[in-house]
């Protein structure tokens, strides 16, 4: 009974949280294509997931810090999405939030929770 009614509460959790995703995107990752006339595999960049619900947090300091030798900008960037969806490592994150289309990398692990999950990224630099 008491189970029941935190179920109940995760899943209204959850929709509140997803009544407050302002954004989209879209998940791409390279695969091996063969090419039916040379018979040859290589990479090409393959959408593995489109159109998800999501919204972009951001924190710490856009501004850039001086220092002798370069100079930095520190902030934190993170992805909220729904808990049943798998980025994999490596993958190009592409999110369209206010009108404004940039693309990410996944910088570490996700935090997932029964209601959501969060994701920190980093600017996107190219496939390694």
């Amino acid at each position: 009974m008491i189970a029941d009614a935190i179920r109940q509460a995760q899943r209204m959790h959850k929709a509140v949280l997803e009544q407050t995703y302002d954004g989209v995107c879209s998940i791409y990752a390279l695969a091996y294509e063969k090419d039916p006339e040379t018979r040859v595999s290589k990479h090409k960049e393959t959408l593995l997931q489109g159109e998800l619900p999501c919204h972009l947090s951001f924190s710490g300091s856009p501004a850039a810090k001086n220092s002798e030798t370069v100079t930095t900008a520190a902030q934190t960037i993170k992805l909220f999405l729904a808990p049943e969806q798998v980025i994999p490592p490596g993958s190009r994150i592409e999110v369209t939030q206010n009108g404004r289309t940039e693309s990410y990398a996944q910088s570490g692990k996700a935090a997932v929770y029964t209601s959501h999950q969060e994701i920190v990224l980093e600017l996107w630099k190219g496939y390694c």
